[in-house]
């Protein structure tokens, strides 16, 4: 590493410190409390990020609902103390937070510093005029509120849910969120940069400082610009400069290359302060008749909604957590993730432009009209402009972002209302970024109680979604409505197209329906209470049952892959979350729609995805083989690259499957027979991949396998340890469903437990969890001192196991 670019790194670092560490916390859990704090009052120590909520038992008579994830809300308050050095009673301190869930009020040593309901978008206060220096101690003081619900669809959780700083800068310093880069022109030889940058001056006089901004290709120093500039006392001002990087390495999904644009403000040729911004050079359009665009190259959107939740770890962001997901939906083909439905962590966003995917950023999931009796529809009118603005600041920077999303199914979008607000967003969001296209979520943007068939989506028999039909939108954006999709040039003949929003598809990890190829819309309408289903609450994990509002997996994939207009899709979702338990109510308490659990293992139509959205050679064969003796059972197979799959059990063949037209998967109806069940698949007549499932006998011993051997002692960094029940032979035990006690040995903590059952009311903190399909989840945290994690699973009547997990 250079000399320069190390003086940079380290006095960046110094300039944003974390402010994570001992906080104590209250929760007022009665009445008595009234809205108080005083000196009776119970407090305990903690770290944050922290979800309060997902401490908290299952409730169904919670007022946050089923939807909510049965689980309570709340007022909190977090305090903390810390000192400050006295060589800093010259400068300018703030403290910034990430995200507080929600309405959160802060106080410094007893002086009010604001409010800010929006639990999602981070937020910034200066505290420089009420702290203390040198030995005396400084009292910051957190109220989070949270108590009246329902205000989401979702999970929320509640709390310091997400990182906090401290940030100490000279009186002379880049403004918060304070640079804008963008690259205007991009050719193979060379890309233009346009840096804009916002310099704040809190000294009481003008100041003559010169601004040196340096681009460095990792380590490397690629070009630098320089400008002195005059700045009056207590005025910010608004620098513009230009630089031409040379055969620039351009930001792909595939390589994801950053540059890192690192601004110096001098005085009298001292440096007094340093900004980094990591930032990506690529070109990018959404074509009418191509789809999107990369840097020349036709790229087919294949992404996933995601809401904020990290399962078992609730909502208390963790980056390693974050990267885990990503690292799972990258295997299995994924390129793009939606922040539904509101502003992610910065942490995912940074994630998405070092790992290459396509990103939407959305606002919001509802403006003036409300969802639920105390959302954010409430503090509309007093918050949205700079709730977006501060969104747009923070954000638009970051490589991996390519379009904007104003809203998601927005009541407004039916009315003149609708148009009106979306008009004022657009005009925010083109004032703060022109870089990229404006859309939003619409159900649908046309008429669907049209034949689609018969009509063929004339223009003439087409009602028009008004917010669709506004122009104020750059991309039309489709939740669901795949009927429709073909028929989008004779719709919307100069607007390009992205579904915002796809599939809905069901599954409970590892049940499977006696019969797979019957579709089931479940519920039969979204507005009518779901009556039956199944057992436990379970869905089958076949790819058979969808809402009504929208497919299966295969439905709508096959339609988005055969052309080349329909830019990509974002299907609903990636992981299952917490909340909205669709189709079902209590008992269940999260989510059915994943591709992905909420342990974070596959469901089967994963592998359907991986299969097409990879180069990977993929044959995955479904489900387990234990049943009844002669019981008949549908058994699919995913695979590419070949040209059959023939199906042997205990070695005698029941059949070779060819997919056929535009299917994704082949089947056989067969009788059980306890054994081997083995497939092959074949290209040519020559084999591919082989693949056996054996019927397991009584369940005998644990495994445990950790996604990582070695974890940092940092008290952040943590190991994903995946327990596996078997038989004695070593294969796995599909219907078990034990309950797995975890011990663990050394400077660490188990911080999360989770089999993915939706229906689950286990706490996701305890120290034990029951198994689903023979499968459990146990996470563990390092402390900050290196040494041995001993993790230990037992259950009774099986074999425990033992891992070690090294924290250095």
């Amino acid at each position: 590493m250079t000399a320069c670019k190390k003086s940079t790194d380290e006095q960046f670092n110094k300039r944003k410190v974390s402010f994570n560490a001992d906080w104590s916390f209250h929760l007022n859990d009665s009445l008595v409390d009234k809205d108080t704090i005083g000196n009776s009052t119970k407090w305990r120590t903690l770290d944050v990020p922290h979800d309060w909520s997902i401490e908290g038992k299952f409730d169904e008579k919670s007022p946050a609902g089923y939807g909510g994830g049965s689980l309570n809300g709340g007022l909190g308050w977090y305090k903390k103390t810390f000192k400050v050095a006295a060589e800093d009673s010259t400068k300018i301190t703030s403290i910034t937070f990430d995200g507080v869930y929600r309405n959160s009020e802060v106080w410094v040593n007893g002086h009010y510093l604001g409010k800010r309901p929006n639990g999602y978008i981070g937020f910034q206060y200066e505290i420089t005029p009420y702290l203390n220096y040198g030995d005396k101690n400084n009292e910051i003081i957190v109220k989070v509120d949270n108590s009246k619900q329902p205000n989401s669809r979702w999970y929320s959780g509640s709390g310091i849910f997400r990182n906090v700083w401290i940030e100490t800068t000279d009186k002379l310093h880049v403004e918060q969120w304070g640079t804008y880069i963008t690259t205007p022109k991009v050719t193979a030889e060379k890309a233009s940069v346009s840096i804009e940058t916002t310099i704040k001056n809190q000294y009481k006089e003008s100041k003559k400082a010169t601004i040196k901004t340096t681009i460095f290709k990792e380590d490397k120093k690629v070009t630098s610009v320089t400008q002195d500039i005059t700045i009056n006392a207590n005025e910010n001002q608004t620098l513009n400069q230009s630089a031409e990087v040379e055969s620039p390495i351009l930001w792909s999904v595939e390589k994801p290359e950053l540059y890192t644009a690192v601004t110096q403000i001098s005085l009298d040729d001292k440096i007094i302060d340093e900004y980094k911004t990591n930032f990506g050079i690529r070109d990018f359009k959404f074509d009418l008749n191509k789809g999107f665009i990369l840097n020349g190259k036709q790229v087919k959107i294949k992404g996933v909604c995601m809401h904020h939740d990290l399962g078992p770890l609730g909502s208390a962001i963790n980056t390693r957590a974050i990267e885990r997901q990503l690292e799972i939906l990258k295997e299995m083909g994924v390129n793009g993730i939606r922040t539904s439905h509101n502003p992610p962590a910065p942490e995912l966003l940074d994630l998405c432009d070092k790992m290459g995917f396509i990103v939407m950023d959305e606002a919001f999931d509802m403006w003036k009209q409300a969802k639920t009796k105390y959302d954010y529809a409430n503090d509309w009118d007093n918050w949205h402009k700079q709730d977006l603005i501060d969104q747009l600041l923070r954000d638009r920077n970051h490589a991996s972002i390519f379009m904007w999303s104003i809203g998601n199914e927005i009541p407004e979008q039916w009315n003149e209302t609708g148009i009106e607000i979306a008009k004022e967003l657009a005009a925010i969001t083109r004032q703060y970024d022109k870089t990229r296209p404006l859309t939003a979520g619409m159900n649908p943007p046309v008429n669907m109680n049209i034949d689609a068939v018969t009509l063929q989506f004339e223009k003439k028999n087409v009602s028009i979604n008004p917010l669709a039909g506004s122009g104020v939108l750059d991309l039309i954006g489709y939740n669901y409505a795949h009927q429709t999709f073909e028929h989008h040039l004779k719709n919307f003949p100069n607007t390009p197209f992205i579904a915002t929003e796809t599939t809905s598809g069901l599954q409970t990890r590892g049940y499977y329906d006696a019969v797979s190829d019957t579709i089931k819309k479940w519920p039969v309408s979204w507005d009518k209470k779901f009556e039956g289903g199944n057992p436990g609450n379970t869905v089958s994990a076949y790819d058979q049952v969808q809402t009504p509002w929208g497919s299966t997996h295969e439905a709508t994939w096959k339609i988005i892959k055969k052309h080349d207009f329909l830019a990509g899709m974002y299907v609903w979702t990636g992981f299952d979350y917490i909340g909205e338990p669709t189709p079902y109510e209590w008992p269940s308490v999260s989510s059915y729609f994943g591709i992905v659990d909420l342990a974070g293992f596959p469901k089967d139509v994963y592998y359907m995805y991986k299969s097409e959205w990879t180069d990977k050679t993929i044959l995955h064969v479904f489900p387990h083989w234990n049943w009844k003796a002669g019981q008949t059972v549908d058994v699919w197979a995913y695979y590419n690259k070949a040209d059959e799959v023939e199906l042997f059990v205990n070695g005698i063949s029941v059949g070779k499957r060819s997919k056929k037209g535009d299917d994704l998967h082949v089947m056989w109806r067969i009788p059980f027979e306890a054994g081997t069940l083995k497939a092959i698949s074949r290209k040519d007549g020559k084999v591919v991949l082989e693949k056996e499932i054996k019927t397991a006998g009584n369940p005998s011993q644990l495994k445990l396998t950790a996604d990582r051997s070695t974890i940092k002692a940092d008290k952040n960094d943590l190991s994903f340890v995946t327990v596996d029940i078997l038989d004695a032979n070593g294969t796995l035990a599909p219907n078990a469903n034990n309950e797995i006690n975890f011990s663990l040995k050394g400077n660490g903590k188990i911080v999360g437990v989770c089999s993915g059952d939706p229906v689950s009311h286990e706490s996701f903190k305890g120290n034990k969890h029951t198994a689903l399909a023979g499968k459990c989840l146990v996470v563990v945290q390092s402390g900050d001192k290196s040494g041995r994690l001993e993790l230990t699973a037992k259950a009774n009547g099986l074999k425990q196991a033992t891992i070690v997990i090294t924290a250095e």
